[in-house]
């Protein structure tokens, strides 16, 4: 993500604050936004060699800390390995119906790309 891009998403209000640091080296970092009565997970990255050592799971869980709205990510419904992970960690996948609403009502894609994607939810 370029500079002018993280700057674009923190005027938004998404909130790159949480992050997990192992030495002196960034190994994963989420990114969120508070939108209307959920919290959404607009960015969740962790470096490829640090992957499968509960980095992720360490970030979605201080995203659930005192959270009681639900969590909500959307991920392209062709990343199974991702939708995977976050059924791991305790969210829904829903069908391509139940995703169209949360997408118009939360993001704003382009119909091509919400006809792509899905939506998944943490009661947290």
């Amino acid at each position: 993500m370029s500079v002018g891009d993280l700057q674009g998403e923190i005027s938004a209000g998404v909130s790159f604050k949480l992050f997990y640091e192992k030495g002196n080296t960034i190994v994963g970092v989420t990114g969120a936004q508070p939108v209307q009565d959920v919290l959404l997970v607009r960015h969740a990255y962790v470096r490829t060699k640090t992957r499968r050592h509960g980095v992720g799971r360490k970030l979605l869980l201080d995203l659930r800390v005192n959270r009681s709205s639900p969590i909500l990510v959307g991920t392209w419904a062709a990343a199974g390995w991702a939708i995977r992970f976050y059924e791991k960690h305790d969210f829904k996948a829903q069908t391509f119906a139940q995703t169209q609403d949360p997408l118009k009502k939360y993001w704003s894609v382009p119909e091509r790309q919400a006809a792509q994607s899905v939506v998944l939810i943490c009661q947290s």
